[in-house]
């Protein structure tokens, strides 16, 4: 089997949550390890794995990148990763998979499917193949345990319950 690891420079975890019911904020972590061993033109009994620094999050704001780091939320003194365990792969189209695994934030762990396409395929300048995939979700913050919130006055909370998740990977040869 074939080892794959997560190329940094060319991977994005993001993710977005409805802000005073009326906007999303985005975000992101720049704290990314991972690997997929398998192979890639057929994932179906591929292992993947990712461990986050949860330390890395970026929200464009440092106020409330430094709250989200709080106990309020993420408590990363205490839960400094985010990690995936892929479980089951299944093949859903010719370059497309369901990905679901166990997803631990701070001690939660629950089983998570992630949709998943493969976007291409090449050899970068100096002759590494490199393999493309863009894959997405969406959990609940409440079932992790990042309950803080606040009401409004006008009705309705700051931070929204639904978290989509987005991570444009790139892959090379270990």
């Amino acid at each position: 089997m074939t080892k794959w690891n997560v190329d940094v420079a060319h991977t994005n975890v993001g993710f977005s949550v409805r802000h005073m019911m009326v906007s999303n904020v985005k975000g992101s972590f720049t704290g990314i390890e991972g690997s997929v061993t398998g192979d890639l033109d057929n994932l179906t009994e591929a292992k993947i794995e990712f461990i986050i620094d949860v330390n890395t999050i970026n929200t464009n704001n440092v106020d409330r990148d430094n709250h989200l780091r709080s106990d309020d939320f993420f408590a990363v003194e205490s839960y400094p990763t985010i990690t995936f365990d892929s479980t089951e792969i299944v093949k859903t189209g010719e370059d497309t998979y369901d990905v679901t695994g166990d997803l631990t934030v701070k001690d939660v762990t629950k089983k998570t499917t992630f949709k998943v396409t493969r976007t291409g395929s090449g050899k970068n300048p100096w002759g590494v193949e490199v393999v493309g995939f863009e894959t997405e979700t969406k959990i609940s913050r409440k079932e992790f345990g990042l309950t803080w919130n606040q009401a409004l006055e006008t009705g309705g909370v700051l931070v929204g319950d639904d978290i989509k998740i987005t991570v444009e990977l790139q892959v090379n040869p270990a």
